[in-house]
């Protein structure tokens, strides 16, 4: 009789059963060009976002490692109002045209303990980003439950030293995407003209 093997459940490398932590420096490595880089707890630097025309901020890419284009980040702005929309490559390396696959408006009104807000869409599923009151560069991305599914925080050294205000301590929950949680820090350095 044949044995019969059940199917191992495919896992995104993206998605992890245990909460993580990142750190991003809100500074591209590559000369002349705006970004981030992030960094996994071993040090070794797991995504970075260019945004290789200096005057414009219209347009960015998040990428792994290798340069694999994961995320395109695009502002859209009508009149006084602006929005940002996040379209993920397929493995085809292929950008879905047809549709966002996340969209970031930001609210002029103060929410969530009296403080700016920028909504995010993703399909059925809504969250806020939130500037903490506890630092200029901290925020925290929430469901719509209010439970914090990512919060970046100014990094402290080990000996307790807040470092600058681009450098971020970023701990995402478990079962959370993390690739789709840095596309939001980078809107959100968006927005706050951080990149």
């Amino acid at each position: 009789m044949a044995k019969v093997y059940p199917k191992a459940p495919i896992v995104s490398p993206y998605l992890t059963l245990k909460r993580e932590s990142f750190t991003i420096w809100m500074k591209s490595l590559l000369c002349h060009s705006n970004g981030c880089t992030v960094f996994d707890s071993d040090g070794q630097i797991v995504y970075r976002v260019d945004n290789y025309d200096k005057k414009c901020r219209n347009e960015v890419y998040l990428m792994d490692l290798r340069g694999k284009v994961l995320f395109t980040i695009k502002r859209k702005k009508l009149l006084a109002f602006e929005r940002w929309e996040g379209y993920k490559w397929s493995s085809s390396s292929t950008v879905k045209k047809e549709k966002p696959w996340f969209k970031v408006k930001k609210y002029c009104k103060y929410f969530f303990m009296g403080d700016l807000a920028c909504k995010v869409s993703a399909g059925h599923d809504n969250y806020w980003m939130v500037r903490s009151s506890a630092g200029k560069a901290d925020f925290k991305i929430v469901n719509n439950d209010g439970n914090i599914i990512a919060e970046a925080n100014q990094k402290q050294s080990s000996s307790g030293i807040l470092l600058g205000e681009d450098v971020l301590t970023l701990r995402v929950e478990p079962y959370v995407d993390h690739s789709f949680i840095v596309a939001l820090v980078t809107v959100y350095g968006l927005v706050n003209r951080k990149m």
